[in-house]
This record gives structure tokens, sequence and C-alpha cells, in this order.
């Protein structure tokens, strides 16, 4: 059982720890993705600092962070959130976890917005198949105002 609350300061060199591993794993760690974004050492700081954001973490039995999600408006999209950073750790896949994240974020982004956008890539296919499962339907191309640009495959969810 995992418990998924708000990150706090102490959660942001775990929660940085994890993307970055995660990205490194398959090969992602690379210009245009998470992986360089600015804020990631300080996730807590910035989803404070934006309207109708937020971003919890996951916490094992042990109290260890192993992942994370946030929700963040997207730049130059009125109404739209972009899912964004939703990771766990290897040895919390397939238990159910990105589930519980993915629902707290949608919970969230339903209260604020009337779409939701994410980008990722194609190889991440078990991802992917998430982001379907859950309504996001395929974009051909990225919507103005996302910042990865090195991703190649997008989603939109309409939420209301």
């Amino acid at each position: 059982m995992y418990v998924i609350r708000e990150i706090e300061e102490k959660d942001n060199a775990r929660i940085e720890q994890i993307i970055k591993q995660s990205l490194e794993d398959v090969g992602l760690n690379i210009p245009g993705t998470s992986y360089v974004d600015p804020q990631l050492g300080n996730l807590t700081q910035y989803y404070a600092e934006l309207p109708n954001a937020k971003y919890w973490v996951a916490e094992n039995e042990e109290g260890e962070v192993v992942g994370g999600v946030g929700i963040a408006p997207l730049a130059k999209q009125e109404g739209v959130c972009e899912l964004q950073k939703l990771y766990i750790t290897p040895e919390t896949r397939g238990n159910g976890l990105s589930h519980q994240l993915m629902e707290a974020a949608l919970a969230f982004a339903k209260k604020h917005y009337a779409y939701c956008y994410l980008d990722t890539f194609e190889k991440l296919y078990v991802a992917n198949l998430l982001y379907e499962k859950y309504g996001f339907e395929e974009l051909e191309q990225p919507l103005e105002g996302t910042e990865h640009n090195a991703c190649d495959k997008w989603f939109m969810k309409k939420l209301s």
C-alpha cells in the first residue's frame, strides 16, 4: 500500500533522483526531456509558484518516496493542464502505483481545467498504454507551449 501526498521540501532530492534514474535507464537522459529541467531539483517551489498546480509523491510502507506526478498549467493554452513527471521506481512497477498517482492528478486537474495534455516517447510503451487506459487520445503533434521538444508522442484528454 502506498500513501499519496503533496510534495514537501524534504522530497526534492529523492524525486529528482527517481526521475533522472528512470530516464537514464531508457536512454532518455538527453536535452529536451525532464532530465534537464532547471526546476528538477526544487519541485516543491516550482509547483507552489504556479497557479492551479500540484505535485504528489508516493511513499511505500517504510516511508520512502518511490514515485511522483504533477499537474501544471500548459503555457499558451487556456484551460489546458499538463500531466508532468510521472515516474516510479523500477521495484514498484506493476503494483498499481501509477494508477494511484494518475487518479490523484486527474481528480485535481478536473477541478481546474477542461483538458489535460502530456508528452512522452513512443518507446515508453507501458506508460503509453496507461495513458490510453485513462482516456488520453494521441495527437499528431505537440501543443504550443510545451517545453520538452525531444518527445515524439503526445496525448490529450478531455476532463469534463
